[in-house]
């Protein structure tokens, strides 16, 4: 997927949301991620750059392609869990568009 698209950036944006949301709680961390927190987002930033999907991307849960390496996908798994039910109320927008796309990922 190119950076320079709506998707990508939207999905950048709620990566860089959810892990933010993840790092303060967990970490104390309020103004900018710590390193272990900014080393996921860089991680996810660059499978998304370089996903086959394009444009069309699925949610990861839903792909059938799993790019991210075990120990990765654990600690975003624990970043989703702990970020996903906190969207809905602090960044509703941005967990709308996210819930949307596992029904059309062209959206």
């Amino acid at each position: 997927m190119k950076a320079n698209t709506p998707r990508f950036k939207r999905e950048a944006k709620t990566i860089r949301v959810m892990v933010g949301l993840y790092c303060r709680d967990q970490h104390g961390f309020a103004v900018q991620p710590c390193p272990e927190c900014a080393e996921i987002i860089s991680y996810v930033l660059g499978k998304l750059e370089k996903c086959p999907w394009g444009e069309k991307k699925p949610v990861c849960a839903q792909c059938t392609i799993h790019c991210y390496e075990k120990s990765m996908r654990a600690r975003i798994a624990k970043v989703m869990r702990h970020s996903g039910p906190r969207m809905a109320a602090r960044h509703p927008l941005l967990a709308l568009s996210h819930l949307l796309n596992k029904f059309s990922p062209r959206l």
